[in-house]
């Protein structure tokens, strides 16, 4: 089996790679442009594995595409720049970039001889559904997809992803190899980056900050493990039953409320200071739940770590990295 992951040095690709290289006549081609900063202990220890292959280029340069075969069996695009900071500081390129990763690993499946494609999709192509509209909770993937304000940079993330998700289907559908899109629901871990809330809010209790502040107090959220969103990412692109079909790889056991989460770590890290209630910003959805029946019924996929022991492997990692002198990544 001939697995092609663009994107695979990031949090979620280097872990599937990780788990492939595993299984006996699997060849792995990681592709990634080491856009997190750089080549750590973790991917190293991947890239130096005998079935492993890795190719550091730019892949929003259609050239780049050159450097592949074109006979892989799966083809994982994985590769975006995400983060809300990204969306509020660099909007342009984040759609630039996105779209330029879309549309030339499109342009290069077309003409090539690989089988199947998955496109990483997010939970935020519905945001703004289910807060204007009031769609039910857990949400299903037939959900209609809605932008609450164009004006808003938040949503440049969630527009590249919408064109994926089309740009995906259409292309395959026309030019004859299968995909699968699926649709991310707050996946995090250990080695996640700094740009997310779980690390964040590790980094500020580290940092001694006082009178907490926990901005979308009110907000839930239903967060997804590491190792159970790669479990379920490979099963949906290795079902036969998930061709053309778009697949929510989440966690709908736990909505949780930011504020129990916020202070979940707070106990953990023996804060004993007070808490300070802050609204989200703009455009922050009030609640994220993924209905998983989809996955369960095709893929067999069930997750595993509730979030409490996903938490608490996060924070030991990042605690550990952080005192030990870590450089901060992305």
């Amino acid at each position: 089996m001939k697995v092609l992951i663009i994107g695979g040095g990031g949090f979620i690709g280097s872990k599937i790679a990780e788990s492939l290289a595993l299984r006996e006549n699997y060849n792995i081609t990681i592709a990634d442009n080491l856009f997190r900063g750089k080549l750590d202990d973790f991917l190293q220890e991947i890239i130096e594995k005998e079935n492993v292959d890795f190719i550091n280029a730019d892949f929003t340069d259609p050239r780049s595409f050159d450097l592949f075969e074109e006979n892989y069996d799966h083809v994982y695009l994985l590769a975006s720049v995400v983060g809300v900071q990204y969306t509020e500081e660099i909007p342009d390129e984040l759609i630039r970039i996105n779209t330029s990763l879309i549309f030339n690993t499109l342009e290069w499946l077309k003409q090539s001889k690989c089988k199947k494609a998955l496109f990483s999709s997010t939970s935020e192509c519905y945001a703004g559904t289910i807060d204007s509209f009031g769609f039910e909770i857990p949400t299903p993937e037939d959900i209609p997809l809605c932008i609450a304000d164009i004006h808003n940079p938040r949503f440049t993330y969630a527009i590249t992803k919408l064109l994926g998700e089309s740009g995906f289907y259409h292309y395959g559908k026309v030019h004859g190899f299968e995909t699968t899109t699926i649709r991310y629901h707050n996946v995090y871990g250990p080695r996640m980056g700094f740009k997310h809330v779980i690390p964040q809010v590790i980094q500020r209790f580290l940092e001694g900050e006082k009178d907490f502040e926990i901005f979308g107090f009110n907000q839930t959220r239903s967060f997804n493990y590491i190792d159970d969103a790669v479990k379920g990412t490979i099963l949906a692109m290795e079902s036969k039953r998930t061709d053309g079909e778009i697949i929510h790889i989440g966690d709908s056991n736990d909505e949780i409320l930011i504020e129990d989460l916020v202070k979940f770590i707070g106990k953990k890290m023996n804060y004993q200071g007070e808490y300070r209630l802050v609204s989200a910003p703009k455009g922050s959805v009030s609640r994220r739940c993924p209905d998983i029946s989809k996955a369960r019924e095709l893929t067999g996929y069930e997750p595993e770590i509730n979030w409490r022991e996903g938490v608490k492997r996060t924070m030991d990692w990042y605690i550990n990295y952080i005192q030990s002198g870590g450089d901060i990544f992305e």
